[in-house]
């Protein structure tokens, strides 16, 4: 995953209206509800079909890191996806979603001005087309970079050109060179 698929679920998670088991034996018997079988939950975990009939008994309880981090991952990635689409869907036709970033800025303007890359620290509410864009590209496989040159051009409207307001003649601006990237929705 890159940085704004990482950025999108983390706030996925953020959405969570109950919080997804803790324990490794709740955890487990969630993932068998959801996948229905051992053999299946061994496979997603990588893990033998023997070790997952363990943890669900409570015979082991601390798998070891790698094991106990893939088992969080599967868990949160199954939890309450009904809550999760429902807040896409609103961000993507109402609400619209915040980047905050750090990142360096380059762009193509026209005379008089300079178009050396720098970095900013940006916070900006993005309308909603581009959260339906930025989710769509997603959910199409779409690359980091393809969804990076998204969230550059709702920058350049909303941040550089002010919704047309300044600014006209600035065009292609670049996302680079990311220290962090947050998106709430």
């Amino acid at each position: 995953m890159g940085e704004i698929e990482d950025a999108i679920v983390r706030a996925d998670q953020e959405a969570f209206t109950k919080a997804p088991p803790k324990t490794l034996k709740g955890q487990i018997n969630f993932l068998l509800k959801q996948l229905k079988t051992t053999s299946a939950v061994a496979a997603e975990l990588g893990v033998s079909q023997r070790s997952v009939e363990r943890y669900r008994k409570g015979d082991r309880k601390t798998p070891p890191k790698p094991v106990a981090d893939r088992i969080d991952e599967a868990v949160r990635a199954r939890w309450q996806p009904l809550v999760r689409r429902r807040r896409q869907r609103h961000a993507a036709t109402t609400k619209g979603i915040k980047v905050e970033t750090r990142a360096r800025f380059g762009y193509k303007a026209g005379r008089r001005t300079t178009d050396d890359p720098r970095f900013r620290r940006l916070t900006v509410h993005l309308p909603p087309e581009y959260a339906r864009r930025l989710f769509d590209a997603r959910d199409a496989g779409s690359s980091d970079q393809d969804m990076r040159d998204i969230v550059a051009e709702g920058f350049r409207e909303v941040y550089f050109q002010d919704g047309g307001r300044r600014a006209t003649d600035l065009s292609d601006v670049e996302l680079t060179d990311i220290d962090y990237l947050d998106v709430s929705f």
